[in-house]
């Protein structure tokens, strides 16, 4: 399933309807194997999955107050032993949790590189246009895109592991507005998802794409990262001074 920039699920079509409950009877059956058949693609492609929280009235479905990142975060505390590949579970998980959402789990076979979606657009623009392999690719929200690539690894001598000033983990997220680089220990939402405010997550490529390696993409990223950190800059600096 493809997505464009930046596009709300109000009015668009099936995954629109779906979101806000207004699909026919005699279509949910179809939703509901769509859905299960993508989170059955990630968890194929070796992306482990587990169940997370979703959208509930324009809030989180989790009993916390105020929560901070709504329909965004796992629903058990232990998702990282909890996260799985196996296609009896996630089709239980599917079917037993309809409104669910999913993480994946990063660090284990797969890093996820988390940007801007105006600086990701850019970078996806260039690495395909120079013949780079791009891997997965999903849009989430309208504010982020998704690069999923194989992980850095996780070696059993902790001496070996390299850290990186980059590195997210969900509660450092806030601390990195521009490149965000998931690995051992962080987790995003695979699609498909859906967000507060009618937002979805969506595959631009899909899991059937290989994934490459990090360091091939990083440094368009990071380019096109700071081109759009510089161009905010200006933007702001613009803006008339307000009495």
């Amino acid at each position: 399933m493809s997505a464009e920039t930046g596009r709300r699920s109000g009015g668009q079509g099936r995954i629109s309807q779906w979101l806000r409950g207004r699909r026919p009877r005699t279509d949910a059956a179809d939703d509901s194997a769509s859905r299960e058949e993508l989170l059955l693609a990630a968890a194929g492609a070796g992306l482990p999955l587990a169940p997370a929280a979703h959208p509930s009235a324009y809030r989180c479905s989790c009993d916390r107050v105020g929560c901070p990142t709504p329909a965004r975060h796992p629903v058990s505390f232990a998702w990282q032993t909890q996260s799985t590949t196996d296609r009896a579970q996630i089709e239980r998980w599917a079917r037993h949790q309809p409104l669910a959402n999913f993480i994946t789990a990063t660090g284990m076979v797969h890093d996820v590189l988390d940007v801007p979606v105006e600086a990701g657009q850019e970078a996806l623009e260039r690495l395909l246009g120079a013949g780079i392999e791009v891997g997965p690719v999903a849009l989430s929200g309208d504010d982020r895109m998704l690069f999923f690539t194989a992980t850095r690894g996780t070696p059993e001598d902790e001496d070996e592991w390299w850290p990186c000033e980059l590195d997210c983990h969900p509660e450092t997220m806030d601390e990195h507005p521009g490149l965000r680089w998931h690995c051992r220990g962080s987790y995003v939402l695979v699609p498909p998802a859906r967000l507060p405010g009618e937002l979805v997550v969506e595959w631009v490529r899909g899991p059937e794409h290989p994934l490459p390696d990090p360091l091939s993409l990083l440094e368009v990223l990071t380019d096109e990262c700071a081109r759009y950190a510089g161009v905010e800059r200006e933007q702001v600096a613009a803006w008339p001074l307000r009495g």
